[in-house]
């Protein structure tokens, strides 16, 4: 064989050897993604077969669904992380001497309660967006880890025929004309397989940097998420301090507390409807029925009024803070509508009449929250019950006045008691971990937390839709 001849075949191999340090490069990564996926066959071996192709009679998966599942998982996630994160002594000492510096007055009290609720709901609703973003980054991950295990069948039929080439390179047609035959069908089978090889090599290797660009935006979205996390903590442990400071201020004797506290639990567990503990609460309990007295003295006030009077006093509301002390709503509800905060950060999974999972139209709606977000009145009002009701757990009944009121349920803890007057934006329970089995979260597609919201006129359901705050407008709290 000539030198020249030698070189040519030389170049041959070469080329076959390129080709396949190049499959062999894309199929390890794909190997090594889908294996980190758990994805891994036993059988890896080059002559693998492709992978079972989807039935035609597969319905799609719904992205809606799946978006909500991987929230639901990355939640479960972050509920662990947060379990592990401990307060510093040193920032528990500032916050013990902060609350020690405050000025102990009910006023006061109230307006550091109701600005700790806002800046934790504000924290909460940041900890809701990275989980959202951070499930759209693990769906399009787990589509990209897909796509490779897919194809590594498809890969591994197309390295075993490079490794075969590699072995036993085609004679050079120059050298040896009597094999110019099998020379010629090589050259077509290479032209026919390369250009394959370098599209499959040029989607994974596109795939590949888009799943390294995931990698590092989730890694960034978490190391956000950690220190809102952490705020969301301190935030915690501050309104505790507060909530213990309110409660020292309570002009109602511990024992006396406890008594309504019990009858209001008889009467919970003998009615059988909510408009029926409602009637028997305001009428037998002696701190609700005085707080109704109270709110119907004011209303009979705004009744009076004449138009001209109703406008200077709408007015007059506009352009200055609501007196913080005040024991009335400062608002008539009914002109509250597009004004109200919705009471915890979180999805809307079921709206006033929709279906609820018995066959009925649902009487209220239904927010996924996540767990430990804080609860906070929409509006100023008078807490009817706060306690157990039958399957709808955890429960606090609110009286905004003029027939209204509205019915909070599904949270682990409540942080107020029947007779107290509460101002819009005061934290008045805490969600719990978990969903609250209950006849109000049937057929939800979630395990978060669920807060279930209705709004009743005169002891019927009506749909709560028009009282809520349209995006970018104001909120109606102590300080608007």
């Amino acid at each position: 064989m000539t030198s020249r001849a030698r070189s040519f075949a030389d170049r041959r191999k070469a080329h076959a050897a390129g080709l396949l340090s190049a499959a062999l490069l894309v199929l390890g990564s794909t190997m090594i993604a889908a294996d980190h996926a758990g994805a891994q066959a036993p059988d890896a071996a080059p002559n693998v077969q492709p992978a079972a192709p989807v039935p035609a009679a597969a319905a799609p998966e719904d992205p809606s669904t799946a978006l909500r599942e991987k929230r639901d998982e990355v939640g479960r996630e972050l509920q662990d992380l947060s379990q592990t994160l401990k307060l510093s002594e040193q920032k528990a000492t500032e916050l013990q001497q902060g609350i020690a510096a405050l000025e102990k007055t009910a006023g006061s009290l109230r307006e550091a309660l109701i600005e700790s609720a806002t800046r934790r709901k504000d924290l909460e609703k940041a900890i809701a967006a990275s989980e959202t973003k951070l499930a759209e980054y693990g769906l399009r991950e787990d589509g990209i880890r897909k796509s490779f295990h897919e194809r590594r069948g498809t890969l591994a039929e197309v390295l075993a025929a490079l490794q075969r080439m590699g072995r036993n390179p085609p004679p050079a047609l120059l050298v040896s004309p009597d094999d110019a035959l099998a020379s010629v069908r090589t050259a077509i089978l290479l032209g026919a397989v390369v250009p394959g090889i370098r599209k499959e090599t040029d989607e994974l290797a596109s795939d590949l940097h888009d799943l390294a660009s995931l990698r590092v935006s989730i890694q960034s979205e978490k190391t956000t998420l950690l220190a809102t996390l952490q705020s969301r903590q301190e935030e915690e442990r501050r309104m505790d301090l507060l909530l213990v400071e309110n409660d020292k201020l309570s002009r109602k004797s511990a024992a006396q507390l406890e008594e309504e506290r019990r009858h209001s639990e008889d009467l919970a567990k003998k009615a059988v409807s909510l408009e029926g503990l409602i009637g028997s609460l305001e009428n037998e309990i002696a701190s609700v029925r005085e707080a109704m007295d109270v709110a119907r003295l004011e209303e009979e006030k705004r009744r009076q009024q004449t138009e001209e009077q109703r406008q200077r006093a709408r007015d007059l509301a506009a352009t200055t803070l609501p007196d913080k002390n005040r024991i009335a709503p400062a608002y008539s509800f009914a002109e509250l509508k597009s004004k109200l905060e919705l009471p915890a950060a979180g999805e809307i999974l079921r709206r006033f009449g929709d279906p609820d999972g018995t066959g009925h139209p649902a009487k209220g709606m239904v927010i996924a929250s996540s767990a430990g977000s804080v609860v906070t009145a929409p509006a100023d009002a008078m807490v009817v019950y706060a306690g157990e009701f039958r399957s709808y757990g955890q429960m606090v009944i609110l009286n905004t006045g003029e027939g209204y009121h509205i019915v909070l349920s599904g949270m682990d803890r409540v942080n107020t008691r029947a007779g107290k007057f509460v101002l819009s934006g005061e934290p008045i329970a805490v969600m719990g971990e978990k969903r609250v089995a209950s006849a109000t979260a049937l057929a939800l597609e979630t395990d978060r937390p669920t807060l279930y919201i209705e709004f009743r006129k005169d002891g019927t359901s009506v749909d709560s839709r028009p009282w809520w705050v349209e995006q970018n407008s104001g909120k109606v709290r102590n300080d608007t």
